[in-house]
């Protein structure tokens, strides 16, 4: 049974889709089935995953609207086969910012993702799902199926702020509609360890967080940012850089968290 979890930040420009990519593309590196949601209209998860979004002949908005399964609407890109990084992607388009109004008269709105991943996760070890940065219909729908949210920050001031409005929307999702919801962990992300402001939040966030603070770290990296530009993910478009490295670290520490976390 799969675990699936949210990539999620309310606060924008965090790095949520690179986390979501890479940790993607570093979990296949490691051995893991892994299937990639993408929940976001803007479809950057999609073209960063190798998938060209305007040719999609099915999406997450048909899985949605129950006229396609994931089985039906996922796809792999060659690219990333070839590199010993395949992953399923479960793909999004501009589509899918007309779901949230389709939607809202349909019975069990907020589930219908938990329904459809529930005929596949029998095929998958990890799914990962890019939220978009807002609280909407659509990451409802992923935090309701999710075990569990990966929250990608800055080591800034204002994603302190933004941390405390999530740590509160899980916790009205855990309440009401999730009782599996938590965060699994904070994963410091565009780190410059020279920045005296940067390392002093990274010690707020330890002393605050504890053990929810994954122990992997992602430096600031120009491959990581130049990747999508090539449609792939920065753990294939330059596997030796410092970026991609962190993130297979990354994702053996996921791996690890779950191993250690399966009763014995």
């Amino acid at each position: 049974m799969a675990k699936i979890f949210c990539i999620a930040n309310q606060k924008g420009g965090v790095g949520k889709t690179t986390t979501t990519v890479n940790l993607a593309a570093g979990l296949a590196k490691v051995g893991q089935r892994v299937l990639m949601v993408d929940l976001d209209p803007q479809g950057n998860a999609t073209m960063g995953s190798g998938i060209d979004k305007r040719k999609l002949e099915l999406s997450v908005y048909d899985v949605l609207l129950e006229t396609a399964t994931v089985a039906q609407a996922r796809v792999q890109s060659a690219k990333l086969v070839d590199a010993g990084c395949g992953y399923d992607i479960l793909g999004a388009n501009r589509e899918l910012a007309g779901a949230e109004v389709e939607m809202v008269e349909l019975e069990r709105r907020e589930k219908r993702l938990k329904t459809a991943l529930a005929l596949v996760d029998h095929e998958y070890d990890f799914v990962l799902i890019d939220c978009p940065p807002s609280l909407s219909m659509l990451t409802l729908n992923g935090l309701c199926c999710a075990h569990g949210v990966i929250v990608p920050m800055q080591c800034e001031y204002f994603a302190l702020e933004g941390l405390a409005d999530l740590v509160n929307t899980i916790k009205q999702v855990h309440a009401n509609l999730n009782k599996d919801l938590s965060i699994i962990g904070l994963l410091r992300v565009m780190f410059d360890p020279r920045i005296t402001l940067q390392q002093q939040v990274s010690d707020q966030l330890k002393a605050r967080f504890a053990d929810k603070v994954f122990d992997t770290v992602i430096p600031r990296n120009v491959r990581l940012a130049e990747a999508p530009s090539y449609g792939v993910p920065g753990v294939v478009f330059d596997a030796a850089s410092k970026g991609a490295q962190a993130f297979v670290t990354f994702a053996q520490e996921m791996v690890d968290r779950i191993q250690d976390s399966k009763p014995n």
